[in-house]
């Protein structure tokens, strides 16, 4: 932390000192029916300073040393425009331009021009220090969604995006859980999960569950690349999921906006946001206070987020930048049900003494360096100091609380700290032009795992013990380095190759006492596994014109070995000394463009093999004595076919409308996801019995996740109804269709829930919000679970209303 406040008072420090810069480039960007072009990218070529053109087409660029430079100003839809300066010293230079109409192709971000039409977009070919060739990816354009964003609405977030799996059990809206392709959406541990590039779970390479979620109502945009992003991330079989939070405004000095919502069962947010840019320092800072009691009784939530972010352009080659985020949460969980009792009444608790908090802390300082307008080099080093926290009644929900036994407490302390660099550079090579990016990763991870603690049996939150100390008490350390290197290259302007490779090295260590019996602590055996290898990965697209193109990857994924697969559940279990890490593989091929600016797609097919996944089986040692053996036990394939198409009628038929645009969207996707070979056992008669889970659907997996939904526009007022279609799946293995008395098993039965939204746009500085979430109050469930939330089946969200008021200056 004090490192932290040195590097803040370093860069104000030195935006003073070099406030001495005097030189400024300004102007005005029109198009040529002589309208303003607002949020105009307007950089110095080769350098790190740019801005945006504000609500009047206006743009300044301060603090400049005299000398040479390109300016370079493009907008979607315009034709991209450099202009060559000369600059003297303390002059103040107008630079008026007149960007032209242009159609633009898919190598550039793929921002929807259409009125109508506001769906996903596409990643270009290179973003950042990033390629994205020749990869299935979305980008989720937060501003361009109606959707219930103070509550992180994951089902009306993810809605265009096809595949995407969601876990409805959190009514808080701090968890995420979602997936992709028949994984788990447990916490979203099958991605990588990134905010601003740099990590923010616990662990990736041990623990990579996500408890933290960014505020919607900051967030710019999300990244999702699936499996192939395994080289340039290390990630998992999901790929990587990655957070942008709204930058610092560079088109004005100062930025001010708050939004503020209320809603069914107590909900109230608020969310602030300050944010601008005075010659070479930008700055953004927001805090969110979220509360409200739940959609089920023994439940309510209550949050709060903030962050700081400032930049600062050292010179006209070097960006530094600070960040730091803090999250406070406050939830009381409503626990399981049983199938008869959510039957009953989906909104009943058993549980009133259940709570769960995460505080969370990242702070991160990066550094930007451009070599020239084709190389430039990326420094980012991140931490994050964080805690999971949960106390109550753990037991199956068959078994009553009686309001005065102990509750179990469980505390994880997280303290990680990693870095990345990264480096891009466009090169010409045998006549081809060619992009390569190479990075460096050094990651360490440490957990300090108690539970099992004797709690007190009160009724409020308190993690404090009364009785002895925590039976269990773990260490965990993870390190991980690795290295990366991609490249495209350009055979023609219509096609491409990219090809890449990854290599890891990841060191895993675990100590500590398991329990405590009969008075006396049971120590674990020291683990520690070192292993390393490599990923390989490449692929191909194929413009059959300026906007549409077919693409394909194959690119091998792993998993590693994670801090629950090397924890015993009793001191009977034996775990493999040669417990492999998951691999396999991930492939797409698929077609993926726009007809003009009134249709866009994308569909494809997918195969992820996943292998070495770990399970437990039952074996007997020499002394006839059976023991759980969890190793490797087998393979799932996951296979299928994803669509995502969004058509605007008015625009394709009318080309303009007075009365309006509609956008009408179908995300489809239609999951195969089951057991190729995946040896079990089981005791019949006293005898172990040898069993294979071939031909079994994979647990959580859905085969049918289909949305569809409608969107009206007409100038500031907007309206979304979106319906959610999603097929059945099982919460085990064995694929059980009745429910066990705990409801910990069965079946997870199809569900259809609506939404509506709507918002408008007034006086250029307000708006209003409001919707329905589950519109017609359907009562589903999405998740069984075995432990914290549950036990039991976890009741979603019946129909809740929402209503929002804000403004921006």
């Amino acid at each position: 932390m004090k490192s932290l406040f040195c590097t803040i008072f370093s860069l104000l420090f030195v935006a003073g000192v070099a406030s001495g810069q005097k030189a400024i480039i300004s102007g005005n960007i029109i198009d040529n029916q002589k309208q303003v072009v607002v949020g105009a990218s307007v950089v110095l070529k080769g350098t790190v300073r740019g801005v945006q053109t504000n609500a009047k087409g206006e743009y300044i660029i301060k603090a400049l040393r005299g000398g040479s430079y390109t300016l370079e100003v493009s907008s979607v839809g315009l034709k991209a425009k450099e202009v060559n300066i000369e600059l003297k010293e303390n002059e103040s230079k107008v630079v008026d331009l007149v960007l032209e109409e242009d159609t633009y192709t898919l190598k550039d971000v793929q921002v929807v021009a259409s009125r109508g039409v506001r769906g996903n977009e596409h990643l270009a070919e290179v973003e950042g220090y990033t390629i994205n060739a020749t990869k299935k990816n979305e980008l989720i354009v937060i501003g361009n969604l109606n959707a219930n964003l103070a509550m992180n609405n994951s089902r009306q977030i993810f809605g265009r995006t096809p595949g995407i799996s969601v876990w409805e059990n959190d009514g808080s809206g701090v968890q995420l859980g979602v997936a992709s392709r028949g994984l788990s959406p447990n916490r979203s541990w099958e991605f990588n999960t990134r905010m601003n590039g740099y990590d923010i779970t616990p662990d990736p390479m041990g623990y990579p569950e996500a408890y933290y979620t960014p505020p919607m109502e900051v967030v710019d945009r999300i990244e999702i690349v699936r499996g192939a992003s395994s080289l340039q991330y290390g990630s998992q079989f999901g790929g990587l999921m990655n957070f942008i939070i709204r930058k610092p405004d560079i088109s004005t000095r100062f930025t001010v906006e708050s939004q503020n919502t209320t809603g069914s069962n107590g909900l109230f947010s608020t969310f602030n946001y300050i944010g601008g840019t005075e010659g070479r320092l930008s700055y953004t800072a927001y805090y969110q206070k979220r509360l409200g009691n739940g959609w089920r009784d023994n439940s309510r939530f209550d949050t709060d987020h903030a962050h700081l972010e400032l930049s600062y352009a050292v010179s006209n080659k070097l960006k530094v930048g600070v960040e730091a985020t803090y999250m406070m949460t406050e939830i009381q969980q409503a626990g399981g049900l049983t199938d008869a009792q959510f039957a009953q009444d989906a909104r009943q608790s058993s549980r009133s003494r259940n709570w769960f908090s995460t505080p969370w802390f990242i702070p991160s300082i990066n550094a930007e360096y451009i070599f020239s307008p084709k190389t430039k080099l990326s420094f980012k080093a991140f931490s994050t100091i964080a805690e999971r926290n949960s106390v109550g009644n753990v037991r199956p929900i068959t078994e009553a609380d009686n309001l005065t036994s102990l509750r179990q407490v469980d505390r994880d302390f997280y303290t990680t700290y990693g870095s990345e660099l990264r480096l891009l550079t466009d090169y010409r090579l045998l006549g081809i032009e060619n992009t390569l990016a190479a990075g460096l990763r050094y990651f360490r991870g440490h957990i300090d795992r108690k539970q099992q603690g004797r709690g007190t049996n009160g009724t409020k939150m308190d993690f404090d013990l009364s009785e002895g100390v925590y039976p269990r008490d773990l260490d965990f350390t993870n390190i991980n380095q690795a290295a990366f290197v991609e490249n495209i290259f350009r055979i023609n302007k219509k096609l491409l190759f990219t090809a890449g490779a990854r290599v890891e090295n990841i060191s895993s260590t675990m100590e500590g006492q398991f329990a405590v019996s009969n008075g006396n602590p049971v120590l674990l055996n020291n683990i520690t596994r070192n292993r390393s290898f490599m990923l390989f990965g490449g692929g191909f697209e194929y413009h059959i014109t300026p906007q549409t193109e077919f693409y394909s990857n194959i690119s091998q994924a792993y998993r590693p070995v994670l801090i629950s697969d090397l924890t015993p559940p009793a001191t009977t279990d034996v775990i493999d000394e040669n417990l492999q890490d998951a691999r396999g593989y991930n492939f797409d091929f698929g077609y993926r463009g726009k007809v003009g600016n009134y249709l866009n797609f994308d569909v494809d097919y997918f195969y992820v093999n996943y292998d070495n996944r770990i399970g437990t089986i039952t074996q007997t040692n020499a002394a006839n004595q059976r023991f759980q053996f969890r190793t490797n036990l087998g393979r799932s394939v996951s296979q299928g076919f994803e669509g995502y198409v969004e058509f605007d009628p008015v625009t394709a038929f009318f080309k303009k409308s007075k009365i309006g645009y509609v956008s009408i969207f179908a995300s489809v996707a239609f999951i195969d996801a089951t057991y190729r070979d995946f040896k079990t056992t089981s005791v019949v008669n006293g005898q172990v019995v040898e069993g294979n889970l071939s031909g079994k659907r994979v647990e959580n997996a859905p085969r049918n996740i289909n949305r569809f939904g409608v969107t009206y526009n007409k100038k500031g007022f907007s309206v979304t109804w979106q319906l959610s279609d999603i097929g059945k799946a099982y919460a085990d293995a064995s694929n059980t269709e009745t429910p066990n008395a705990a409801a910990t098993t069965g079946v997870i039965p199809a569900y259809t829930v609506q939404d509506l939204s709507a918002s408008f746009k007034f006086l250029k500085h307000y708006n209003v919000k409001a919707g329905v979430n589950n519109l017609t109050d359907e009562r589903y469930f999405t998740r069984r679970a075995g432990g914290y939330p549950g036990p039991g089946l976890m009741p979603a969200d019946g129909r809740t209303f929402y209503v929002s008021a804000g403004f921006k200056f």
